[in-house]
């Protein structure tokens, strides 16, 4: 499907025309590269962009265990105190329900994959229910494109989606555009700013500094991937840092409930830690051994074509 096919049925599905721009592989987009937290991994070998339903994996358990776990443990502690042996242990065993129940669920409830793109072999990957679709990087084309949105309660919003196509891995002619992030609030700029993110990445990486070069010093990455929703427990630090910006009140409050909720903050880390590494192992063997730094370097579409001469040339 061409891009400009692509443009026109958005047009038609939005009703009116809206400003978009193409992107690809070996052009910059002059901007500086920005990822607004949506990149998770970032390794020398492959990055993987966020799902949205990682951004709530691990709140139950928080929630069921961090607070009612957590609460029910003090009091099985006010009773062992107390000398009722009895009660303590049905409180404690309470508590273990309360963490174990909701923890099991969501381990055993994986991730979707997430979007990937994998330097060796210079492609992206993605899953879609259970089967594998990818594309080749070179000659890749993106285009992002933006409308406003609006909604009686939050007003008119900016939506600026940043899609690629794929196909399916042996059946070329099935084919998914897909969406790079989130794209509520964001901009044609900003997205153009995450594509070139990734093109450096891709082209220049896996280290490079703000204006996109290729350097040793992953500092610029390690800034980057510091912004966005990451570790719960770290609100605390994060409030403290920003202690000279705010009335003592408030300071004072925000860090006694963040304190409070750090145990259920632990264990929402935890929670989404052991889900994302329950979830890596459900690649297709053909993508987890072209992750590896000694695995093959061909390509899908390599092997597809391969085996389509194969099938020419058997018939």
């Amino acid at each position: 499907m061409a891009i400009d096919k692509i443009l026109s049925l958005l047009g038609e599905k939005l009703g009116r025309e809206c400003p978009s721009i193409t992107l690809n592989a070996h052009t910059s987009t002059g901007l500086p590269p920005v990822q607004p937290g949506e990149v998770d991994e970032h390794t020398e070998i492959y990055l993987t962009l966020k799902g949205v339903e990682e951004f709530g994996k691990g709140i139950p358990t928080a929630v069921i265990g961090g607070v009612g776990g957590v609460a029910s443990l003090l009091m099985s502690l006010a009773w062992l105190f107390g000398g009722n042996i009895n009660e303590f242990l049905s409180m404690l065993l309470l508590a273990v329900a309360l963490f174990v129940v909701p923890f099991a669920w969501e381990i055993l409830s994986p991730l979707p994959l997430p979007i990937m793109f994998n330097r060796r072999t210079r492609e992206v990957y993605f899953d879609y229910k259970g089967e594998l679709y990818h594309t080749s990087w070179d000659g890749i084309t993106a285009v992002a494109y933006e409308y406003q949105m609006v909604h009686q309660n939050t007003g008119s919003m900016s939506q600026a989606p940043l899609e690629v196509l794929v196909h399916r891995y042996g059946k070329p002619e099935q084919q998914l555009l897909i969406n790079l992030g989130v794209p509520v609030g964001k901009s044609i700029e900003l997205q153009r700013q995450f594509w070139e993110y990734l093109r450096c990445y891709m082209e220049n990486g896996p280290w490079f500094d703000a204006e996109g070069k290729r350097t040793e010093d992953n500092a610029f990455i390690r800034e980057q991937l510091s912004y966005g929703w990451n570790r719960k427990r770290d609100a605390i630090k994060l409030t403290w840092k920003r202690r000279q910006h705010m009335e003592w009140p408030s300071l004072v409050f925000m860090l006694a409930y963040e304190l409070l909720m750090y145990p259920a903050y632990v264990l929402w880390d935890f929670t989404l830690a052991m889900a994302k590494r329950r979830t890596r192992s459900q690649w297709p063997d053909i993508v987890r051994v072209r992750l590896k730094s000694d695995g093959p370097t061909t390509r899908l579409i390599d092997l597809e074509q391969a085996s389509a001469a194969i099938s020419q040339t058997a018939t």
